[in-house]
């Protein structure tokens, strides 16, 4: 195993491809299948609502228990899944995870053709998709070294992140489409095609992924656990990174909790105009996959990182001051380059994992970091709509993008600051292997 890991980060000079990472068919395959994926779990979040509201006449509350539904699995599982994942091989994971999710979707037609669909079928769906999303996302963050040389790690997950933030402008927009030709429904059948596409294209790649170490399979499932939790607790750089993405994260989410909100009652805009004021922060989150390979390769990993955060997280606070007509930009603007910055700090960050982490322990160094940092989301949104209640729509866009604009000093408080590239191997106690 040991052999193949020190082969993929070979960083020789050898000569690039005229197309990169995509004149590697398995990246090919591994790009499709998760930009269509990533395509089908957008139109579920507006799918699923949607139905909920037409169909079966769901209050605002059910709305939201459904959209809780959808991380609650973060929460309840990521910890083990993350040791699970560690195991077992990727690839067949991904291709269950794939097939679990079109199933679970194509049982909600079904049903309601049968006119047996309830509210509670629909949250049991959404907890299968966001369990089947946990695991197809942690198991997909440690096969990208499967699939990607180490030096091609940067320019591959920039890629995926362009592609992850397209389906997020796209996918609404799909969602609505299929729910007005085919009703919302019915648009879920199309939906289930997305994951079975992924799942083919998953099938089709010939890169042979090594076998996890024997002793990994006689571990306990706690001790594994609790090592991954050790590893990134007492890591001089996975622990800044991971309490950066969940402040950050806190504090996006407790802006974008009242932004609509924001929007319509106070600069007092119709529907369309909003829809196009939130794809600003997506449209920044392509731009900044565009950018992210150059501007590590220009400033390295660690000092470009801490710059771009230097640059562009103190643009958030034009959100709360825009005003009706031409102040709009001011929200376009901010929402633009905040999303650079989010995009590229998620490429450099996973790249890290990935390359630091030992092959052995990433499946659980991931679920453990994207399981504190997804923890914070429903906070900060529960947040943000209490202080808007509370002292209103503008004092709380100030509040919470006061979070934003100097979180970036979590990051430079850290020994990246002296740094010019991040480390490529973590060097972890051996008493701290074993669990």
């Amino acid at each position: 195993m040991m052999p193949r890991v020190d082969a993929r980060n070979d960083t020789s000079d050898r000569p690039r491809p005229r197309w990169g990472v995509f004149s590697q068919p398995d990246f090919r395959l591994l790009w499709v299948g998760e930009t269509v994926s990533g395509l089908g779990n957008s139109i579920t979040v507006v799918a699923l609502p949607l139905i909920a509201v037409v169909g079966l006449d769901a209050g605002s509350t059910a709305v939201g228990l459904l959209t809780a539904a959808v991380w609650l699995p973060w929460l309840l599982v990521g910890l083990p899944v993350g040791a699970w994942v560690d195991r077992r091989r990727k690839r067949p994971l991904m291709t269950a995870c794939d097939v679990t999710a079109a199933a679970a979707l194509v049982s909600v037609p079904s049903a309601a053709w049968l006119g047996a669909l309830t509210f509670g079928q629909l949250v049991v769906v959404a907890l299968v998709c966001g369990t089947a999303s946990v695991c197809f996302s942690t198991a997909y963050h440690s096969y990208i070294r499967v699939v990607l040389d180490g030096r091609d790690l940067l320019e591959g997950n920039a890629k995926l992140q362009g592609s992850e933030a397209a389906t997020q402008i796209a996918g609404p927009g799909v969602a609505g489409l299929l729910a007005q030709a085919l009703g919302a429904v019915t648009a879920l059948v199309a939906d289930a095609v997305t994951f079975l596409v992924s799942a083919v294209c998953l099938q089709r790649i010939s890169v042979v992924e090594p076998d996890s170490a024997p002793e990994e399979a006689r571990a306990s499932l706690r001790g594994q656990i609790a090592e991954g939790l050790r590893f990134v607790g007492r890591d001089r750089y996975l622990r800044p990174m991971v309490t950066w993405g969940a402040v950050i994260n806190m504090a996006l989410m407790g802006y974008q909790a009242v932004q609509v909100a924001f929007l319509v009652r106070t600069i007092g805009l119709n529907a369309g105009l909003v829809g196009l004021l939130l794809t600003s922060g997506s449209t920044g989150g392509i731009v900044g996959a565009l950018v992210a390979t150059r501007l590590t390769r220009r400033f390295g990993t660690a000092r470009g990182l801490l710059l771009l955060q230097l640059a562009t997280s103190p643009f958030v606070l034009l959100l709360p001051m825009t005003t009706a007509g031409p102040g709009l930009l001011l929200f376009a603007t901010g929402s633009f380059l905040v999303g650079i910055g989010v995009s590229v700090a998620n490429i450099v960050v996973g790249t890290f994992r990935q390359t630091y982490c030992p092959p052995h322990m990433l499946g659980r160094v991931v679920a453990t970091a994207m399981m504190i940092n997804h923890s914070t989301i429903p906070l900060g949104s529960l947040l943000g709509g209490m202080l808007g209640d509370a002292v209103g729509y503008r004092p709380a866009m100030w509040i919470m993008t006061g979070v934003v604009a100097p979180s970036w000093l979590i990051l430079a408080m850290s020994p990246m600051r002296r740094m010019r590239d991040l480390p490529r191997t973590g060097k972890p106690e051996r008493a701290h292997l074993r669990g």
